[in-house]
């Protein structure tokens, strides 16, 4: 049974009421202003003798569906000797309406959980972090990351990526899903992670995403192609359909939230992907279809969506996984289109009480664009 919002909120307010000064790793700040120097060294610094920092300063506020701040950190010279970091890219749930959303799903721990016990071994591009941790009773969280904003470039709703980039992230998301595809450690190591059907469901109807998606799509009215929005009955249901197929697909780890704005491109091309907190246990087809219809303009997607599904599955089975079906594969990636259309006519139709998680521009792009792909795929009747 999932956490209510009621409960989130009484343990936010107690928490509030009694906020405490963080000072060491085994405390969570409730609130970035509260960090100390003496947190920051022994988080980053330690193992480091003598190091201190001597100041620091944060960025501005950057509030979505998490709390996200960057760091500036002057250490002593000891600190400076080890070549400690001088800035952090952190992301927490500091927030009611962080806690609220991420409570809810368990997208509080999931991006926690990633970073503390698949990144290790999982072998996929992503922001190396620095300390990871969230308080089970309050939901509070933060994680602390390397500064890369001046390593890599983060792609925006102007980037425009070639078929080179796609193959890339074809490739993250095959060693993605081929490290753990139907493994044993699924229900070891890895259950602290939800199953994707568990935490959509809970994020449908637990957290008011049902509604917000219905609405969103009505809302999106000027950029669905007329012919899928006649059938707008029919798009919540055939959403449904796709959350739960995940029960019997075969399953393995999957990102789930693989949109644009997600990934950043390194300097010799490779892709690489931020924000797991919807990562879970499901099967990869939600990913490609969502990966592929948010990353590129409709012209594009057109032009090489086949060609990047057959990509995918050679590389799914030189990383551990199966030789997929084609056929299949692109059934399922017609079928799972729904599943990414309905993060973004949630976020733009979203309940008054969520984080604003994105501008209504950037909503409107990725539904105009998923909502192209299923009409262009005749995706409605896949299901048959």
């Amino acid at each position: 049974m999932p956490i209510t919002f009621d409960e989130i909120k009484r343990r936010f307010e107690e928490e509030q009421r009694n906020p405490i000064t963080p000072t060491s790793a085994a405390d969570m700040p409730p609130t970035y202003e509260s960090i100390t120097p003496a947190w920051l060294a022994d988080v980053l610094g330690r193992g480091v003798a003598g190091a201190e920092v001597v100041s620091h300063e944060l960025g501005p506020r950057d509030d979505g569906t998490s709390n996200r701040r960057f760091i500036y950190i002057t250490w002593n010279e000891a600190g400076q000797q080890a070549g400690l970091p001088a800035s952090v890219f952190c992301k927490g749930t500091q927030s009611l309406e962080s806690r609220y959303m991420l409570g809810m799903n368990e997208g509080v721990q999931a991006e926690v959980n990633f970073y503390n016990v698949m990144y290790p071994e999982v072998g996929v591009i992503a922001p190396p972090p620095l300390f990871a941790r969230y308080d089970p009773a309050t939901l509070n969280s933060i994680i602390v990351l390397e500064d890369l904003s001046e390593q890599v470039d983060f792609c925006t709703m102007q980037t425009d990526l070639s078929y080179a980039h796609c193959q890339s992230q074809m490739r993250l998301l095959a060693q993605l899903h081929g490290k753990y595809y139907q493994s044993p450690e699924l229900s070891g190591k890895l259950a602290c992670f939800s199953k994707w059907e568990t935490f959509f469901r809970v994020t449908a109807f637990d957290a008011g995403f049902e509604a917000s998606c219905i609405r969103g799509f009505t809302e999106a009215e000027a950029v669905v192609p007329p012919r899928l929005f006649a059938r707008e009955p029919e798009v919540w249901p055939a959403t449904l359909k796709a959350a739960d197929m995940h029960e019997v697909m075969p399953r393995h780890m999957t990102h789930n939230d693989v949109h644009l704005k997600n990934w950043f491109i390194r300097p010799d091309g490779e892709m690489g992907i931020n924000d797991w907190q919807n990562s879970a246990q499901g099967n990869g087809s939600r990913d490609l279809a969502y990966c592929i219809a948010t990353a590129v303009v409709p012209e594009k997607r057109r032009a090489w969506e086949r060609d990047l599904l057959a990509y995918y599955i050679e590389e799914l089975a030189a990383r551990g996984g199966p030789r997929l079906d084609f056929e299949q594969t692109f059934t399922w990636y017609r079928q799972q289109l729904f599943a990414a259309l309905a993060w973004w006519s949630g976020t733009l139709g979203q309940p008054p009480d969520a984080p604003k998680m994105q501008p209504p521009e950037t909503s409107l792009e990725f539904i105009r664009r998923t909502c192209v792909a299923i009409d262009d795929l005749d995706a409605l009747d896949s299901f048959d």
